[in-house]
């Protein structure tokens, strides 16, 4: 099966048609099909759209970002935690030095203890997606390898840099990639 590298606007609202994101006004969003760069259930209700199409899809909350999961509430002491200063209800951090630690929602304070909250902060909601296809082309083989694609600039592989509407064929140059050209 080929699959395609989609770019793309959308506006994202709960249930109760709460505006929750929007790429509207800036930069439209790209996956690769299959990558699981977007969520599940938003990549199935695109499949087979092509550019210049306008669809709205709704995500049940187990096909967004899942359930949610009360052993990922916890109480932690302050004093264990890599954060500093007034912490309140709503707050978010990352929970470890690491790069890839969980960010975590502080759901309440009880003087030296935290109530923490490890779930996706859309976990258990279910999201409804208005979405319009900016461009739609074939990934390249090197893209579906590496699970990304590629540009005339390089290698897009997230981490800030542009998504737009990438070129088919260019090299990956990008250092933190770990792609081989």
């Amino acid at each position: 099966m080929s699959r395609n590298f989609v770019t793309f606007h959308y506006t994202l609202r709960d249930t109760a048609g709460q505006v929750l994101d929007a790429s509207i006004g800036g930069e439209p969003v790209s996956f690769l099909e299959g990558a699981s760069q977007i969520v599940e259930g938003l990549e199935e209700g695109m499949r087979g759209l092509n550019a210049g199409m306008k669809a709205k899809v709704g995500v049940p909350a187990a096909k967004g970002y899942g359930e949610r999961d009360e052993s990922q509430v916890q109480r932690v002491l302050k004093a264990l935690l890599p954060v500093e200063g007034d912490i309140k209800p709503g707050d978010q951090f990352r929970a470890g030095a690491d790069a890839f630690a969980p960010i975590v929602t502080v759901r309440g304070v009880e003087g030296d203890e935290l109530l923490l909250d490890a779930n996706h902060p859309l976990a258990g909601v279910d999201l409804e997606f208005e979405v319009e296809v900016v461009a739609v082309r074939a990934a390249t083989e090197k893209e579906c390898e590496h699970g990304h694609a590629h540009d005339a600039g390089g290698c897009c592989g997230g981490g800030g840099h542009d998504h737009g509407a990438a070129t088919e064929g260019g090299a990956c140059d990008k250092p933190d990639c770990g792609c081989k050209p």
